[in-house]
């Protein structure tokens, strides 16, 4: 698993240095969710909301995300993403599939639908989520 995670960062890195693991975790989960606010993201992720501040201050100053007035309560704010944001996420999306494509290019259907069902299941098994 240590090295999935590692190969993971380290091929987010190479798909587009703009954009951390991270921070294509969070415009993704905003995009699924068509925004939300930074202390949903925090319980979602079970992290600090100090470290999701950090993250994203980060996505905002990269010009990735803004907030947005919710317009039933005024006094709360809402993350959504930019329209760079859409396109960014958009373009490492698309190399992130090449990437599994040609990773995966010589595995057999059966293979394939097994990993499938592996990875359904293992996410499935998450408690909290």
């Amino acid at each position: 698993m240590t090295a999935f995670a590692r190969r993971a960062r380290a091929s987010a890195a190479r798909m587009h240095p703009e954009l951390s693991l991270v921070s294509f975790t969070l415009l993704s989960h905003l995009e699924d969710r068509g925004g939300c606010r930074a202390t949903d993201l925090a319980a979602y992720y079970t992290l600090d909301k100090s470290t999701i501040s950090r993250q994203v201050g980060a996505l905002e100053k990269a010009g990735l995300v803004e907030r947005r007035l919710d317009p039933d309560d005024h006094r709360v704010q809402v993350l959504h993403l930019t329209e760079r944001g859409t396109g960014l996420l958009r373009e490492v999306t698309d190399s992130r599939r090449v990437a599994f494509r040609e990773r995966l290019a010589d595995w057999s259907g059966p293979d394939l639908e097994r990993f499938a069902e592996y990875l359904l299941r293992y996410n499935a098994g998450v408690p909290g989520e």
